[in-house]
């Protein structure tokens, strides 16, 4: 059962925020608050030390607070930056989480850059209402869909995936 949570929770949520940001450029609050309470629960059950889930939720506390100042500039939206923060949790200090902060942004310059491309060439006249949004010059990008990415991209080959593929054998704490 653990295993089966570690394989499904964290992508199905990237899945859906990208999904969602897509859609409807929202990432709702659940999606955050079933990952901070999923990593609680699956690190408990793990066996992970109470000293290394605080270092995880500190890394996940100090991005929310750099991805707050983001939103509160207009670079981001809320959604983005709560997701941002809460996958930053599940990859706590580690080279995963740089990898993650790494591939977010190169994703979502692709993405920016694709949109922008887009926009320029293409007009708002579908008849699809969330690509019509995502064709009008003054839409923003769903910054969603490139974190979600990159956070599956990493999450793939992380410590999670070993712990699941591995059993508990191959458990690190």
């Amino acid at each position: 059962m653990l295993t089966v949570a570690i394989l499904t929770l964290f992508p199905f949520a990237m899945i859906y925020a990208a999904s969602s940001d897509l859609v409807s450029m929202t990432i709702a609050n659940r999606v955050s608050v079933a990952l901070v309470l999923g990593f609680l629960a699956i690190a408990l059950l793990l066996g992970m030390p109470f000293g290394q889930i605080a270092l995880h939720l500190g890394v996940g506390l100090i991005c929310l607070a750099v991805t707050f100042g983001l939103f509160a500039a207009g670079w981001i939206g809320g959604g983005d930056a709560k997701l941002m923060a809460v996958t930053a949790m599940w990859f706590g200090p580690s080279a995963d989480l740089i990898e993650y902060l790494l591939l977010g942004s190169i994703f979502g310059g692709f993405l920016t850059l694709g949109l922008l491309l887009s926009r320029v060439v293409f007009a708002p006249v579908t008849g699809v209402d969330f690509i019509d949004r995502l064709l009008e010059r003054d839409t923003g990008v769903p910054y969603g869909i490139a974190l979600g990415a990159a956070g599956l991209t990493v999450y793939s080959d992380s410590v999670w995936m070993d712990i699941a593929l591995g059993g508990w054998a191959r458990n690190p704490f």
